[in-house]
C-alpha cells in the first residue's frame, strides 16, 4: 500500500525511558496521555470478543520486543507479525493472566519470567476484537516452543526502534466506501524483512505516546 507519511518530525523516545527500571518508574507513576488510536473501522459484524496481549520486552542491554508472526492457515489476522495472545478464557482472573496464559501456550514463555508492568487502553480491531495490551518485563535467558500450528516466527526488534516515529509509517485506502487508516513499521533483521503493520503497530503507536508523554 502506498505510504501517505512518515513521522519524523516527531521526537524519538530516549534511551534512558526505555531501560526497565524507567518502564516501572513509568507505570508506577503514570503521566497524563491519551492513545492515539482506539479502535479500527469495523467489517466484521461477530459479537465482539475480549482478549488480551502480552507485549514483552526483553531486559537486554538494549531491551526489545519480542512479537510472533502468525501461521497463515489461520481464521484471523493470518500471516500478520502480532503479539503472543488471544482470547479471555472465563478462568482467567484479569487481561495479565490471559495474556501470560496465551504467550505460555503461543510460544512457551514461562510465566515465571515475566513481570508485569501495567496495561494499556483497550484496542478495538475491525474484526471485534477487545484487546487489552499488557506491557511486562521479561528476563533474557528464556527457551522458547512455539506452537506451531499458531506461530510460524519468533524474533526480537529494538525497542528504541519501535519507539521512535521515524520508522512509523502512514497508509490508507477505501474499502466497500470506507476509508481506512493505519501505521505501519517495516523492520529488517537478519533473517527477514519483518512487516509490522495494523493492530500491532497501532498498540506500539499507543505505548510511544505513554512514554513520550
Amino acid at each position: 500500500m502506498p505510504v501517505l507519511g512518515v513521522d519524523s518530525h516527531l521526537p524519538a523516545v530516549g534511551l534512558d525511558v526505555l531501560q526497565p527500571a524507567a518502564l516501572r518508574r513509568r507505570f508506577a507513576a503514570l503521566p497524563a496521555w491519551e492513545p492515539e488510536v482506539w479502535a479500527e473501522k469495523r467489517f466484521s459484524d461477530r459479537t465482539p470478543i475480549e482478549a488480551a496481549v502480552l507485549v514483552p520486552i526483553v531486559m537486554r542491554e538494549q531491551p526489545t520486543v519480542l512479537l510472533t508472526e502468525r501461521t497463515k492457515h489461520l481464521s484471523n489476522h493470518s500471516g500478520q507479525i502480532a503479539f503472543p495472545g488471544g482470547k479471555a478464557d472465563k478462568e482467567d482472573a484479569d487481561a495479565s493472566a490471559t495474556a501470560l496464559r496465551e504467550a505460555e501456550e503461543e510460544i512457551g514463555l514461562d510465566p515465571s519470567l515475566v513481570d508485569v508492568l501495567g496495561v494499556l487502553p483497550h484496542y478495538v480491531t475491525g474484526t471485534a476484537f477487545i484487546i487489552t495490551p499488557v506491557i511486562a518485563l521479561v528476563q533474557p535467558g528464556f527457551s522458547l516452543s512455539p506452537n506451531g500450528y499458531e506461530v510460524a516466527d519468533v524474533f526480537e526488534v529494538p525497542l528504541a526502534f519501535l519507539m521512535n516515529p521515524s520508522h512509523h509509517r502512514r497508509h490508507a485506502f477505501e474499502w466497500e466506501g470506507v476509508r481506512r487508516e493505519w501505521f505501519s513499521m517495516p523492520y529488517q533483521d537478519k533473517s527477514a524483512q519483518r512487516f509490522i503493520w495494523g493492530a500491532t503497530a497501532g498498540m506500539l503507536r499507543n505505548f510511544y505516546r505513554l512514554l513520550s508523554a
